[in-house]
This record gives structure tokens, sequence and C-alpha cells, in this order.
């Protein structure tokens, strides 16, 4: 039996792709928890600068294995929500991933496939991707991943999109706000790599932090601490051996130390 992930190394980028292709790399309690103990680890290794987030086969991710689906119909309530809370905890690690995150996303991308291209910093697609947000076929509903799909699509787009269940073309995914880049299937790694070499020239903690400030300035409603916090940041920054090093860099007319 193939492992339902593999992580893949090339240097600072780390690959985690799905690895079900027979049944669309679909989620199971097992390829749940693999992933999350794979984004945690690294998030936890200072060698990672990138993590790609990818799918093996035909799809990126169809969703819910349906096996595992039948099962979870005949288990308790209880049983229910901590196998719900797995996913939660999934999702919450790859949104707040202190490392930047891509999402290379192909074929099929249903319920949490959806929630995964939500959750990474950048996405980009090929045109003949498709999307959905099925649960409601199923009497469901897409609760777990919805903090992320609303951020990214915004509320408007989700009323609608969680209602009906309609799948729906890359363009649309685009043009909502799911996806940052639609480019031809041939294109599709050429692309995946330019973001990857962008960030990569950013310096390692800056690029690592940029989601927790959009985080904080997103959720903060009180100005004047919104003013400080930014301040305190932005100093910190600069004094920060990261920071001197970019800076110098800059004004010395070469790379910083972090660029090969």
């Amino acid at each position: 039996m193939n492992h339902p992930l593999l992580s893949l190394r090339d240097g600072p980028v780390a690959r985690l792709r799905l690895n079900r292709p027979e049944l669309h790399n679909a989620f199971d309690a097992v390829l749940i928890a693999a992933l999350t103990g794979a984004l945690e680890a690294a998030g936890a290794d200072p060698g990672v600068r990138v993590v790609v987030i990818e799918g093996e086969g035909a799809s990126f991710s169809a969703g819910a294995d349906l096996n595992w689906m039948r099962g979870m119909a005949q288990a308790s309530e209880a049983d229910n929500r901590e196998d719900s809370l797995a996913l939660a905890r999934l999702m919450r690690t790859l949104n707040e991933l202190p490392k930047p995150t891509v999402a290379r996303v192909h074929g099929a991308a249903f319920g949490g496939g959806v929630g995964l291209v939500a959750c990474c910093d950048i996405a980009i697609a090929a045109p003949e991707a498709k999307f959905g947000l099925t649960e409601s076929k199923l009497g469901l509903l897409p609760a777990v991943i919805s903090p992320y799909v609303i951020e990214a699509i915004g509320a408007r787009q989700a009323r609608r999109w969680f209602a009906t269940a309609e799948i729906f073309e890359a363009a649309t995914a685009q043009a909502i706000g799911l996806l940052h880049q639609v480019v031809p299937n041939y294109r599709l790694d050429e692309a995946v790599d330019k973001q990857i070499a962008l960030l990569l020239k950013a310096g390692p903690h800056a690029a690592a932090t940029a989601k927790a400030l959009v985080r904080r300035v997103a959720g903060e409603r009180d100005g004047a601490r919104l003013d400080q916090d930014n301040a305190a940041l932005i100093a910190s920054l600069r004094v920060s051996a990261e920071g001197q090093e970019g800076l110098s860099a800059f004004l010395d007319k070469r790379k910083p130390g972090w660029i090969e």
C-alpha cells in the first residue's frame, strides 16, 4: 500500500503531495494525520522556507473519502466531533504555518480540497481544475473549512456556493478570490516555481511572518492599538539581524546573505 502522503524535499522547498490517486486524493483519518504531522515538521524545520501542497494523479483532492464518511455516519456524535476536530487542526496548522505556502491545483478540488487551497498563501491552478463545496448535496455543510473559505472568497460568495454545492471553473475561482492565478496546464509548474523563487528572495523571517501580520491587521478594530503594534513590529524588524542585512545589501547594491 502506498503511503497517503509523499514528503519531497528540494533544498529549502518542501513539497507535500497527497498520494491517493486512485481515490482522487480524498481525505481519510490517516491522510489528515499524515498531512498535519508533515506540516508541523516543516513549520519547525529552519531549513524549510517554502511549502508546496499538491496532488498525485488526476486530481488535487476530491474532498472526503466516501468509505471514511460511511464509517463516520455509523459513529457517535462524540466520535464525529473528535474526527472533525482533527480536520480543524489540519486546516489551522496550514493556515497559520510559519512558512509561506503554495497550492498547486489541478483536476478536482472539492470540499476539504477547497479548504486546503483557501488556507495556502498563494494558490495557482490549471484552467481545467474544478472546484466545489459539495457538502450540502449530502445534507451537510463545509463547517470546519468555513473560516478559511469565507476569508478567501467573502461572505457574499460563500452564501451562494455553500448552499448550492455547485461545481465551478478555475476562472470563477480566481474571480471570487480563491485562486491568485490560472495558467495553462503545461505552465503550472513554471508558475509555481516563479512564486517559489520570489519567496526565496524575501527575507526568511519576513516571508514567514507576513501572514501573521495580515491576520492581525485584518482582525484588529482598535486603530490606535494597530498603529502601536505595527510601529513596534517594523522597529523590531529594522534592528533585527535579517533587517540589518537586507538594508545593508540594498544600500551596498549586493544580494542579501539568504540568497544563494
